[in-house]
């Protein structure tokens, strides 16, 4: 197998995301090409590594975006747990808002968890849904994204170019 030789680049599942912000601040420091995905236009920096991607509207869109083209190398931001079991399985890192990363061996309890809850859900339970974001859960997520990037570029993939 030939080493990679494009840069990586960091995939924002961008509908309803709360920490924009926080990685277009890791892409730019690390020069890391990052493509924010979504089905609606979405205000975006005006900045050479930042890339907006617009999918057309309907069910997992931008999810099938992103999996088709994250591989080993990159790294996908998603709070969606079947679109991060697709990008486990293609080799990419995977974290999540709060800084939670998904792995291949976390996702399949992570798609368990997922399931019962919505079949809770649909059966008519109340499930209460997912605590509140806070700023903690945003430390926690720049750590963790800051930390995925430097490895993957410690084992020799590249950064973006100099522009």
């Amino acid at each position: 197998m030939t080493a990679r030789t494009d840069p990586i680049a960091l995939y924002l599942d961008a509908d309803a995301c709360p920490v924009k912000e926080e990685a277009y601040k890791v892409s730019f420091r690390h020069r890391i090409r990052i493509l924010v995905v979504a089905n609606t236009p979405l205000a975006v920096p005006r900045h050479p590594l930042v890339e907006r991607v617009i999918v057309p509207a309907g069910p997992d869109a931008a999810d099938d975006f992103i999996a088709a083209r994250a591989v080993r190398g990159d790294v996908v931001v998603t709070a969606d747990v079947p679109l991060a079991a697709r990008c486990v399985a293609a080799g990419a890192d995977v974290i999540g808002p709060t800084g939670k990363p998904f792995t291949r061996d976390s996702i399949g309890m992570a798609l368990a968890t997922r399931n019962l809850m919505e079949d809770l859900r649909s059966a008519g339970a109340v499930t209460g849904g997912p605590k509140p974001f806070s700023g903690r859960d945003r430390s926690t997520f720049l750590s963790a994204l800051d930390l995925a990037i430097v490895r993957l570029k410690r084992a020799g993939f590249p950064a973006a170019p100099e522009a």
